[in-house]
């Protein structure tokens, strides 16, 4: 059960994973977006549509980056250009992807797909235990185990993600050094949705094979929360997500093991598990007030929390 539990976990939480990542990037250049659900289910459906319609799955990954990277390109115009609330935009978008994928998606309800099917890496697949829990996934999954580190050195080593964080924090000095804040805040934000859309496509290109709608089902809602609770880490995100996946896992071994547990608490459980052990791990600090003092006020100038 303990090597289902962690394979599953891997699986289920991948999706979250990227979006987790691609939250973390928006907000280190100063724009929070609750609309990474509305970037991932529109990957998520894209993804899936064009596999459909043309039988190829990278075409299909290719749709999802760009479904996810317009819902954060609209993000990053209602804010960055036209001032609105980021709060109140991110919801619009997220909103904006439910109903667009809901009224396009219908044709698709009973399609199926080949997909991104399972890729056993040789000789590390047959180690035990660990084998079939890390090497035995499709091409998103494995490409997630480096995305954290990644975006971690991108940040922290390299001249653009310094600007990436100092538009974040002090965007005047990036303005001071010749370069538009704006611009790479754009370019921040839409990052960002399209590493959402890549997790909307794992999700329906590998782990379901299959278009639901509204099959995110709060998936990128807990991103932002892992993103806020991981401190702005991307590792320690990574984590939160597979933290996330373990707990979706434990509900479908429950169910198929056919214990005699409520279906609505099932589905509850994943949720409730992964915001509980985030509220111990960090229960010293206190959501917003976690955020970073320089986002905190970029957040506080740019509407999306009161002062």
């Amino acid at each position: 059960m303990i090597e289902a539990l962690l394979t599953g976990a891997v699986r289920a939480g991948t999706s979250v994973l990227y979006g987790s990542i691609g939250e973390l990037v928006g907000e280190r250049s100063g724009v929070i977006n609750l609309g990474v659900e509305g970037s991932m289910i529109m990957g998520a459906f894209a993804g899936f549509a064009v596999t459909a319609d043309t039988g190829s799955a990278a075409l299909g990954i290719l749709a999802a980056l760009l479904a996810g990277g317009l819902a954060g390109l609209i993000h990053a115009f209602l804010v960055v250009t036209m001032g609105a609330n980021q709060l109140a935009s991110g919801l619009a978008v997220m909103f904006f992807g439910l109903g667009i994928t809901a009224y396009f998606g219908q044709d698709y309800v009973t399609k199926q797909i080949q997909g991104l099917q399972v890729i056993p890496i040789p000789y590390l697949s047959d180690i035990p235990f660990l084998g079939p829990i890390l090497f035995n996934h499709d091409v998103l999954t494995y490409a997630a185990y480096v995305i954290g580190p990644l975006v971690g050195v991108f940040l922290f080593k390299t001249r653009w993600g310094i600007l990436l964080r100092a538009v974040g924090e002090r965007e005047e000095v990036v303005y001071a050094m010749g370069h538009s804040p704006r611009l790479i805040r754009y370019l921040g934000v839409t990052a960002g949705g399209m590493l959402a859309g890549l997790g909307g496509a794992q999700l329906s290109m590998a782990f379901t094979m299959a278009w639901v709608e509204n099959m995110t089902a709060g998936r990128g809602i807990i991103a932002v929360a892992l993103v806020i609770f991981a401190s702005w880490k991307p590792v320690r995100a990574m984590l939160g997500a597979y933290l996330f996946g373990g707990a979706q896992a434990l509900q479908l071994i429950l169910q198929a093991r056919g214990y005699a547990v409520s279906p609505f608490i099932l589905l509850m459980t994943p949720y409730l598990l992964t915001l509980f052990v985030l509220f111990l791990v960090e229960r010293r600090k206190q959501g917003i007030g976690a955020m970073p003092e320089a986002l905190r006020r970029v957040a506080e100038r740019r509407g999306a929390v009161q002062t």
